[in-house]
């Protein structure tokens, strides 16, 4: 499977509401994962942690598309560009556009980087 067809794959579950199997089977124990606001978050442990106390946090997903992909496959690295419409629990409802890059190695992500915006 091509790194392409990976990350189609991790969007396919974020859109079905299993992105969690997806960090499970996509990304590495030593995963590092930059922020927006460049945090860097080492370990998949720290990112699982992060990862479902954002998803804990929302009432309801919206929306969502995938408005691109990009992948060098030589090189082992993908982007996405993406927006998701999220309510948060409390009721403060965001439009989160984001491109997230990522470098891949024996078929896991072992660091990705996010750059975005908010609007509510």
């Amino acid at each position: 499977m091509s790194v392409k067809e990976k990350i189609k794959d991790v969007y396919k579950h974020v859109q079905s509401g299993t992105a969690l199997d997806a960090f499970e089977k996509y990304y590495a124990d030593d995963v590092t994962m930059i922020l927006e606001d460049g945090t860097a978050v080492e370990g998949k442990d720290a990112n699982r942690k992060r990862e479902n106390e954002f998803f804990d946090s929302v009432e309801s997903f919206n929306g969502m598309e995938v408005v691109g992909i990009t992948a060098n496959e030589e090189s082992g690295k993908t982007s996405v560009e993406s927006w998701m419409d999220v309510t948060f629990k409390g009721g403060n409802r965001m439009k989160l556009e984001q491109v997230a890059t990522q470098d891949w190695e024996n078929g896991k992500i072992v660091r990705e980087r996010f750059y975005g915006t908010q609007q509510n």
